[in-house]
């Protein structure tokens, strides 16, 4: 390079130092280091979300063998593959559950709970993972009855394995029985980075908290969403599409919305709900044995063995292959 270019190229240079400082300040005025949980904060002492959703897949791995990864185990060999898969569950979630204890007290919610800090968080750790693992295998048990469900309510499930390998709403219904449990237990942050990576994955939104009864299917999957407090009885069946959601909320006296209220509908034993359907409110209930026809919107409680639909709107058909031709005008029919 030339001599007189180089002037210029510091320059530009210096424009650039400049423009990257002066972002840099502005930036980090806006970064809170103090160590509380605040939306500016900086992700310093947080949970590993990667390590989480590691967690994660290898206990899905364990629930269905060969699900997420390959796998050649013999039948004589299955103990030693739960062995290797809980304990890599183990180094994966320990820490990053240590991490997520002090969101217990940090957060508003634990602040008007007066929840107490934990002294010895890795302690604590351990005995909430030992609680867990112990209530794995009620959690396989359940997914069973859910394999079954789908391969009894859908005409194109022509094996098990199909269902297992292949079908998005048993991967979310088994990501849900698996964080659902971590939830309950009451593991801050966790649970939920499992559930938005299933809702990812999926197209499936259930939040942790929501409890779910045994033969749950959903069918096609893409576009569910259940709320929080949402309860679902046993031998449920729901289409693609279905809300099961928040009429409203309330707000405390600083504007916030309240926690920990039922806010998201009861669905009783046995209940069908179609495509596109909507149910709101926590006082909603959809009584057992119920069909929820597709794209029904429902705020309000329908009673046991009920059959709910949304009056056909009028369907027109024109014929279209003579439009260029002004006489005689295409026929028209009304549905």
């Amino acid at each position: 390079m030339s001599d007189r270019h180089q002037p210029v190229q510091a320059c530009i240079g210096d424009q650039i130092e400049h423009g990257l400082c002066a972002s840099v300040a502005r930036l980090r005025a806006l970064y809170a280091d103090t160590g509380e949980d605040r939306p500016d904060s900086v992700l310093r002492d947080y949970p590993d979300a990667s390590r989480v959703i590691e967690g994660l897949r290898v206990l899905l791995d364990a629930m269905f063998p060969g699900r997420v990864f390959p796998t050649d185990i013999q039948g004589d060999e299955i103990g030693i593959f739960l062995m290797r898969r809980l304990s890599l569950a183990w180094r994966a979630l320990r820490p990053e559950i240590e991490k997520a204890l002090p969101f217990r007290w940090k957060g508003a919610s634990g602040r008007d709970e007066a929840i107490p800090p934990i002294a010895d968080l890795r302690a604590e750790s351990i005995r909430i993972l030992l609680q867990f693992i112990g209530a794995l295998p009620e959690v396989r048990a359940m997914l069973i009855d859910d394999v079954r469900a789908a391969y009894d309510g859908d005409p194109a499930a022509l094996t098990y394995a199909e269902i297992q390998l292949a079908y998005p709403g048993l991967l979310a219904i088994a990501s849900h029985r698996i964080a659902h449990e971590l939830h309950r237990l009451n593991v801050p942050v966790i649970p939920r980075i499992m559930s938005e990576w299933t809702h990812a994955q999926t197209g499936v939104d259930i939040h942790p908290g929501a409890r779910i009864g045994r033969s749950f299917f959903i069918d096609h999957a893409t576009g569910v969403v259940i709320g929080e407090t949402a309860v679902i009885g046993d031998r449920v069946k729901i289409y693609q599409g279905v809300t099961l959601g928040a009429r409203s909320f309330a707000l405390d006296e600083h504007g916030h919305p309240v926690k920990h209220i039922q806010r998201h509908p009861t669905v009783e034993d046995d209940v069908v709900i179609y495509a596109n359907a909507t149910i709101l409110g926590g006082r909603t209930v959809i009584g057992r044995g119920s069909i929820i026809g597709g794209n029904v919107f429902l705020t309000h409680s329908v009673p046991p063995n009920s059959v709910v639909t949304m009056e056909q709107a009028h369907i027109r058909i024109k014929n279209t292959t003579e439009r260029d031709n002004p006489l005689p005008p295409p026929p028209e029919f009304e549905i």
